[in-house]
């Protein structure tokens, strides 16, 4: 006997994760109607997609302009996907457009991912660190995994997609454009971003 599925409900956990009506009502029904499990259910299902369409060329795409309201900082970015078709749907500029203000609401990000991190930047982080005195009196195997943990954590705020998605903080970003990879049904690549302040 299979339990009944509400439209409601449905509609509750296409609008909450973007996926398309029958995956939605297919994940409820396997997950005897519990919601949460539904979801991640549906998010992991999601990032094995994405995952699969990660090595596909991403040559189309486009390039947004993201202003700040109210303040002097601007951001322009490139975001590619596989084909043109999906590069002039209205939710692809809105996904370029979040992007752009994920940027410019974290003034510490330098990079897209963290293979782009460059080794001075990371010894430049080990040997501050390093230098710190809480860490005088300690043996060296613990010093240098006390600081191999805080250079972690320190480049990671400098890494668009380890950033926590300011629409919904449940996500990062990464997570966030493995959603919209699964929605699209095509691989997508922030390819670079620059960032503009007035005077500078």
């Amino acid at each position: 006997m299979t339990m009944e599925i509400s439209a409601k409900i449905v509609k509750e956990l296409r609008d909450k994760t973007g996926a398309g009506m029958m995956n939605c009502k297919k994940a409820l029904t396997d997950n005897n109607g519990d919601f949460d499990k539904a979801m991640e259910s549906l998010r992991l299902k999601g990032e094995a997609i994405a995952d699969k369409k990660a090595s596909r060329s991403a040559n189309e795409g486009l390039i947004e302009a993201y202003i700040h309201t109210g303040s002097k900082l601007g951001i322009l970015l490139e975001v590619n996907c596989e084909t043109d078709f999906v590069s002039r749907k209205p939710e692809f500029k809105e996904l370029a457009q979040n992007l752009g203000m994920q940027i410019a609401a974290c003034p510490d990000i330098e990079v897209i991912s963290l293979e782009q991190i460059s080794s001075e930047l990371k010894q430049k982080e080990w040997d501050f660190e390093s230098s710190k005195d809480d860490l005088a009196n300690k043996p060296e195997e613990i010093k240098n995994k006390i600081i191999e943990g805080r250079v972690a954590k320190r480049l990671k705020t400098k890494v668009l997609l380890e950033q926590d998605y300011i629409r919904d903080s449940s996500l990062t970003v990464d997570a966030y454009l493995k959603q919209k990879i699964s929605l699209f049904g095509e691989n997508i690549k922030i390819a670079r971003f620059s960032r503009f302040t007035l005077g500078e």
